[in-house]
């Protein structure tokens, strides 16, 4: 198993998470490519002290990237959807 502090790597705050967050009680996180939901729902019961219900995962693709004439790619990444149980939150989040 790996470190639980090397899982979670960044909350993702955008529009469609404050929307998810209040509707849902669903938080975004980028997480280290080679995690499963078993270890981000340990990760994050861990570091935050929550109920974790439902962990979904997606694997987003790098961008395409230009400087003149030469192309590149970002690297690919992992992001996880975590539904916490109805009485939880996370404080890091609530910005006003």
């Amino acid at each position: 198993m790996k470190d639980l502090s090397q899982i979670i790597q960044r909350p993702l705050v955008t529009e469609r998470g404050a929307d998810l967050r209040e509707k849902h009680n669903q938080y975004f996180f980028a997480v280290a490519p080679d995690a499963n939901k078993h270890e981000i729902k340990q990760a994050v019961e861990h570091f935050f002290g929550v109920k974790v219900v439902d962990v979904r995962t997606q694997i987003r693709a790098g961008k395409k990237k230009r400087l003149g004439r030469f192309v590149g790619y970002r690297p690919d990444w992992k992001k996880a959807i975590v539904t916490l149980a109805s009485e939880d939150t996370i404080e890091l989040f609530d910005v006003g």
